[in-house]
């Protein structure tokens, strides 16, 4: 069944499960209540689900597996991560609520990491303190004016999802950053970390995936940020040296690097 939210195509489905096994790192199940985000980054990985979704250009609809909190109920041992191919807060979930209604009935045992782009995150506060085991991440990169308008216009600011994570601080729930996309010259990773001192237990820094993140995003980066661009292409890995160095030196206890080139991986730096 599908049905308008403003200009985004909401397609209700019925899902066989929601807790699907996955091989990434330190993680056992991914859960997606929702496929599909309306707030289209440029540069969004999963832009690949299209290929068998088609319903369209990414983050013009959302399919929403209006069954999800029944199939939440199921416990499951290992790290669950919400979520991969959609953003759990992204604008429909203030009506359809379904992230909410997920939290609700998952077994509060279980291991659950969150992460968002969204403040929306801060209602579900009381719910996050329910379970034994959990923490919530915003993605930051301090993308303003003209950038923020060109690679993520639909997201919420940069200082909404600070105060975000300064909520969630106030009320004890264990918290990290991932910082994403890390672009040379746009992103100023050092000043982020400074910002976040206090917030996060843990920060990730995500060197941008050129491949992964498509032709129509490369071509406005190198547009928009020609230097960017080179970097990227020519000293990745100088680029990959001076994110950990950076890193090292600041406050943050726990810090890792994901770099996708030449293979993905999960840098531990300290």
């Amino acid at each position: 069944m599908e049905r308008s939210n403003l200009c985004v195509k909401v397609i209700e489905v019925y899902a066989k499960r929601l807790y699907t096994p996955t091989k990434i790192p330190g993680v056992k199940y991914t859960v997606n209540q929702y496929v599909g985000c309306e707030h289209a980054c440029l540069y969004c990985y999963s832009k690949f689900v299209c290929r068998w979704k088609r319903y369209g250009e990414w983050g013009t609809w959302v399919e929403a597996k209006v069954n999800a909190p029944q199939l939440a109920k199921k416990y499951v041992k290992g790290r669950v991560s919400m979520s991969t191919v959609s953003d759990p807060y992204q604008p429909v979930e203030k009506k359809l609520r379904l992230t909410q209604r997920v939290l609700e009935a998952m077994d509060k045992r279980i291991e659950l990491s969150v992460l968002t782009k969204s403040d929306l995150v801060a209602r579900d506060i009381e719910l996050f303190k329910k379970f034994e085991r959990i923490e919530v991440g915003l993605t930051v990169n301090g993308f303003v004016d003209q950038v923020k308008k060109v690679f993520e216009s639909n997201s919420p600011s940069h200082s909404q999802r600070i105060a975000a994570l300064k909520a969630l601080v106030d009320e004890r729930v264990r918290t990290y950053a991932f910082i994403s996309p890390a672009i040379p010259e746009l992103v100023d990773v050092e000043s982020l970390l400074m910002e976040l001192r206090g917030l996060v237990e843990m920060v990730y820094v995500e060197v941008l995936n050129l491949r992964l993140s498509g032709s129509k995003f490369r071509a406005a980066l190198r547009q928009l940020a020609p230097k960017s661009y080179d970097i990227l292409t020519k000293h990745h890995q100088s680029y990959v040296k001076e994110l950990i160095d950076g890193l090292k030196r600041s406050s943050i206890p726990h810090a890792k690097v994901v770099v996708h080139h030449p293979r993905f991986a999960v840098l531990d730096v300290c």
